[in-house]
């Protein structure tokens, strides 16, 4: 490993799941503008939903998302019908929109908490206001400590085409020090009453730079993944943010491995997948060359959005449930992420908007840049410019904050041409900042490259 490699680990940068990052999201934009960008939109536009269940029966230590512990059922139902009213809300405003849903995706939180009536009825109510087909993508994220074979059914049933098992690590010293417990076989279990229900398209998560997660536990981790044969694997890399998500103060700091290690177990990460055969897309996801993004890999198609790396090829995203996100063709709008003030707007009969960011033209001509390299790896700047009816030198302010990273060899670059080496794969990050006119290095803003 090059010790240079270490600086560009160290640095933190934005995930990059949207442009501008949510940083630059105001309360400047709001439900009278989300509106107005529903009504805008053409109406065979095809649609992308998510729906955010913000729910978990225990709070795993090193979670960063939107979630509430319960410990009963009742909060979950109030939610559920609430999320209904907000679903005609939005229905409601994009009345003349007749474009067909190729995706839908339940995140959260524990989409798997549902039970499995309540999750066939949330789909059903979204099929009665929106055009869905046979060819519609159905995924829904799993924590298999709160699935059962009645569930599964209710997901086949419901036509679920895709599951994401959350498997983080399989080592129970490492469970111990996230506070989550789920030996190997209740994962096997789960995959079981999956196939079994006729679901067979599976993704697992996994996450690096843990508590004592060493580059042993990194290789029996995966060992044991390969033996359940997933279709893709999502590999994040632990974002250790105590001041932003209170819960991850019980970690223990000294149990973090060093940023040397973590780019270990990523790059061991990398190596024992692709050996075994996945395709690696962008800088955190794998995936079996027959799969749907293994093959949006191999034709240069894969997206990014706030799913990670996808082969969904919608422009618009429609988010649902409070703190949700969506992203249009106009901008960015985020739902309010307190549940309480989430339902008081939408009980109001309001879109539940708390802020987001309106796309400028240059705006639009970085995401782009981004884009492609997160995605292809590639970038003909003057190419990409053109295409905007823009100068052939619209990105060149870029051009000095690349050279560093060429000179290191994470990139190539000649004739505005850019193209990540191998070594730059696990940098992608750093080199679409390059791009982003806001960023600006800091510290407790973002999670590390690495």
């Amino acid at each position: 490993m090059q010790t240079s490699f270490l600086k560009y680990a160290n640095t933190e940068v934005p995930r990059y799941t949207s442009y501008p990052t949510a940083v630059q999201f105001s309360a400047e934009i709001d439900q009278i503008q989300y509106r107005n960008w529903l009504q805008e939109l053409p109406q065979s536009e095809p649609l992308s939903l998510y729906v955010h269940i913000p729910f978990c029966e225990q709070m795993c230590w090193y979670c960063g998302c939107h979630t509430n512990i319960v410990t009963g059922y009742q909060r979950i139902g109030e939610y559920l019908a609430d999320l209904a009213c907000e679903v005609t809300l939005v229905a409601a405003a994009m009345s003349e929109h007749q474009g067909p849903v190729a995706e839908l995706h339940f995140g959260g939180g524990s989409p798997s908490l549902l039970s499995g009536e309540d999750f066939y009825a949330l789909v059903a109510k979204l099929r009665t206001q929106f055009s869905f087909s046979s060819q519609t993508k159905i995924a829904v994220e799993i924590d298999p400590r709160t699935m059962n074979a009645a569930k599964a059914a209710a997901y086949a049933k419901a036509s679920v085409t895709r599951v994401s098992l959350g498997v983080q690590d399989f080592n129970l010293h490492v469970q111990q020090k996230i506070n989550r417990i789920q030996p190997p076989e209740m994962v096997r279990q789960v995959i079981n009453w999956l196939k079994t229900a006729g679901i067979f398209a599976i993704n697992f998560d996994l996450i690096y730079g843990l508590p004592t997660q060493s580059l042993d536990d990194i290789r029996r981790t995966i060992d044991l993944a390969l033996e359940m044969q997933p279709d893709r694997f999502a590999v994040f890399g632990y974002a250790h943010v105590p001041w932003f998500k209170k819960h991850q103060q019980l970690i223990v700091p000294e149990d973090l491995p060093d940023t040397a290690l973590r780019l270990q177990q990523a790059d061991l990460v990398a190596e024992l997948l692709t050996n075994a055969g996945y395709i690696r897309v962008g800088f955190d996801h794998y995936a079996r060359a027959d799969d749907a993004l293994g093959l949006a890999s191999t034709n240069s198609q894969v997206r990014r959005n706030f799913q990670g790396y996808t082969d969904d090829a919608c422009d618009v995203l429609i988010g649902f449930g409070a703190s949700s996100i969506s992203a249009l063709p106009q901008g960015y709008v985020q739902n309010d992420p307190q549940m309480g003030k989430w339902r008081q707007q939408v009980r109001a009969g309001y879109l539940p908007v708390v802020r987001g960011v309106g796309l400028r033209q240059d705006d639009k001509l970085r995401r782009a840049a981004i884009m492609q390299v997160l995605s292809q790896g590639q970038l003909d700047m003057a190419a990409l410019c053109r295409s905007f009816d823009l100068d052939a030198a619209a990105l060149d302010d870029a051009l000095p904050k690349l050279a560093p990273l060429a000179q290191d060899g994470l990139l190539t670059l000649s004739n505005r041409r850019l193209q990540v080496t191998p070594d730059g794969i696990r940098f992608l990050r750093n080199i679409a900042a390059c791009f982003d006119s806001y960023w600006q290095p800091a510290q407790k803003r973002h999670c590390l490259a690495v």
